[in-house]
């Protein structure tokens, strides 16, 4: 007797040659289009789903769950998976695939444009360019920061906040950091005010937990002082944005580089009006290869879940295109 096909709901378009993957995979595809997983789940497409691969926008809660008693694997292309009810997953025994390592330095590299824009004050300099607003070099123009001989300081000593401070060495900085657990490194310091006294600019690096919850807060803000420049690609919430843009109004912190937001899309509107902020619509991963080969490990993890035999690249460029509807290629 054969068994019945294995079902995979999708929720965008994938980038690279996933979809393909998927495709020569022999499961069956449901390109979501412009519905929502929410839209999904109330019309019953998830009755007969067993993976799921979604995004970082797509919230898959219990009720969500509760409408796919199939579902077996959720693949998000991303690392975070705080957009997706775990706690559920795990009781149901639903494998949730990530995929870590895949954006690393593409992010590490953004953090260190908001790092050069923040501290050279880019943003606000192309602003007044654009709009007329400069007439010509003057000795006292948008003077900013030095990188050489500052100090960083990376709250998260992971693989990305790693190569922030590579990237920053570079520069000719010195990097502190400030992890959990002590790191037995050169640079470590185990009290995170103490690692902000001592930093001329902090970039944060740590996931979106109860804990990390407004980790940067006013008083934290005012720790780093009127001369000092943050940076998020993070997760929104580990920083209190109206806080954030409060001191960046007062001029109690001298710059601001974000990539991330915890109300997304929304932004707070103050920190949208600041002085000093460079603002980006959480691009961190967003590279033809790095997105390409985020998509690829979901797609590769899920079907490694569901035990279907993962193709192999040849077998994916030969797929059938026609699979899958709205594809994006980059």
């Amino acid at each position: 007797m054969n068994l019945p096909t294995m079902r995979v709901l999708i929720t965008c378009p994938l980038p690279g040659i996933a979809g393909d993957r998927l495709a020569a995979s022999g499961v069956d595809v449901i390109q979501l289009g412009d519905s929502t997983v929410d839209d999904a789940s109330e019309r019953g497409l998830l009755a007969d789903v067993d993976g799921i691969v979604c995004t970082l926008t797509d919230r898959i809660d219990a009720r969500v769950l509760d409408a796919a008693p199939r579902l077996s694997a959720i693949a998000t292309v991303s690392v975070g998976r705080d957009h997706i009810d775990t706690e559920t997953a795990a009781r149901r025994e639903i494998d949730v695939v990530t995929t870590p390592g895949a954006l690393d330095d593409a992010t590490a590299d953004l953090a260190v444009l908001l790092l050069l824009s923040s501290c050279r004050r880019s943003t606000e300099a192309e602003a007044d360019l654009r709009a007329g607003r400069w007439h010509g070099w003057g000795v006292d123009q948008y003077l900013g920061l030095d990188l050489m001989d500052a100090t960083l300081g990376v709250v998260g000593w992971g693989r990305i906040g790693r190569a922030v401070g590579r990237r920053a060495e570079a520069f000719g900085m010195h990097v502190l950091h400030h992890s959990r657990r002590p790191t037995g490194e050169q640079g470590f310091v185990a009290d995170l005010d103490d690692l902000l006294v001592l930093s001329d600019a902090v970039s944060l690096h740590v996931p979106a937990t109860p804990e990390t919850h407004h980790l940067i807060d006013a008083r934290r803000l005012d720790l780093l002082g009127p001369s000092a420049v943050l940076v998020n690609t993070a997760r929104g919430s580990i920083v209190d944005e109206a806080a954030l843009a409060e001191a960046l109004h007062a001029r109690r912190l001298f710059a601001a580089g974000i990539d991330v937001f915890e109300h997304e899309p929304e932004v707070h509107p103050r920190l949208l009006s600041a002085p000093g902020v460079t603002i980006l619509p959480h691009i961190g991963s967003a590279t033809i290869r790095t997105r390409s080969r985020m998509a690829e490990m979901a797609v590769d993890g899920l079907l490694a879940s569901l035990g279907v035999a993962v193709p192999s690249p040849a077998d994916s460029r030969h797929a059938d295109r026609n699979t899958l509807q709205e594809r994006d290629r980059p």
